[in-house]
């Protein structure tokens, strides 16, 4: 049976339907060694002022990801009641678990956010959470964006994403928002594991979805941190919920149309990258090269591009397991 906010174990602390700037908590009870009648206390702003569309805005959906906290973090503090149309919710960590560990996956339960969905009252910790967003703060969304990056173990070009999508008027409008969010580089993305998204379940409710992967290796810096405060105002800008039109500068249009955009490791070892991230390689070129660890004398393993592109993802940091992910090569759009 679906879960709705009277039978979710979540109790927000602020209102969703007052005019005014609410800063609260979604409560959520977790019971634990150190503390019997414990919470899980995840931050929460809501700003809503007269009638007019609404947006989500979440950030930590992995918990090594910071772009989104910090801009977040900044938009709750600065924004005010007077200077919206309609709603903005602000989650600055949706998985707030593992943002406080500063790891992928929620250290209470091991579960990965953007893998939880739609998620269930009755479950984990994180599958607790990801329902209440698919029950009760989704469906008062119209637009959602969700900021993403590589955390730990990718480093990416600073992109904004959508998805193809059944329905062609909906992907229209997502692509609308993701060429005003105007980040460097904008994606039509190809999931490889999209089960469980939070993505899917946002689509499936037929919302503007927006996603963004703007760097990587488990930090951001002043430029990433720059292109997420400029894009979440260009889209709350786009949707009407802020005065002005967005601030556009030119994008590179990117698709990933088929498996053959990445390229896993096999080997276990130490990466010599061979091309940057941004750069052009021809299909069959060589992008790294994987030295072994444990020995000298033996030749590096030569990993090539299974097509011609833009070099949009790498591994990070150094060392590579078997099955990781190397490389991703995105398609320019003509």
């Amino acid at each position: 049976m679906p879960s709705s906010l009277l039978d979710s174990p979540i109790v927000p602390t602020v209102p969703f339907d007052e005019d005014g700037v609410h800063h609260g908590f979604l409560r959520l009870p977790y019971s634990r060694d150190d503390s019997a009648w414990g919470s899980v206390m995840i931050p929460i702003t809501v700003i809503r002022h007269g009638i007019g569309p609404c947006a989500l805005l979440t950030g930590g959906n992995h918990g090594d990801e910071y772009e989104g906290p910090v801009v977040l973090q900044e938009l709750a503090l600065s924004l005010s009641a007077s200077s919206i149309t309609g709603c903005i919710i602000i989650v600055p960590a949706l998985n707030y678990p593992a943002f406080r560990a500063a790891t992928r996956t929620s250290p209470l339960d091991q579960g990965n956010m953007n893998r939880s969905f739609p998620g269930r009252a009755n479950g984990t910790v994180t599958e607790k959470i990801a329902d209440f967003f698919t029950q009760v703060l989704v469906p008062k969304a119209d637009v959602v964006l969700d900021f993403h990056a590589g955390g730990k173990t990718l480093d990416f070009i600073p992109l904004a994403a959508v998805h193809v999508l059944e329905d062609k008027t909906q992907q229209a409008a997502c692509v609308a928002a993701m060429l005003a969010f105007n980040a460097p580089y904008s994606m039509l993305m190809l999931e490889i594991d999209s089960v469980g998204m939070y993505d899917t379940t946002v689509e499936e409710q037929g919302k503007v979805f927006v996603s963004t992967e703007l760097g990587g290796g488990g930090t951001a810096t002043a430029r990433s941190i720059n292109i997420a405060r400029k894009g979440v105002n260009n889209l709350l800008k786009h949707a009407g919920i802020l005065d002005g039109a967005p601030e556009l500068q030119d994008t590179i249009e990117l698709e990933m149309p088929d498996d053959d955009c990445f390229v896993f490791s096999e080997h276990e070892g130490l990466i010599e990258p061979l091309v940057d991230l941004g750069g052009e390689v021809e299909q069959g070129e060589m992008l790294a090269r994987v030295w072994p660890v444990d020995r000298t004398g033996v030749e590096p393993v030569n990993y090539r591009a299974l097509r011609s592109g833009i070099l949009t993802t790498r591994h990070y940091p150094g060392l590579i397991k078997v099955g990781d992910c190397l490389a991703v090569v995105s398609v320019p759009v003509n």
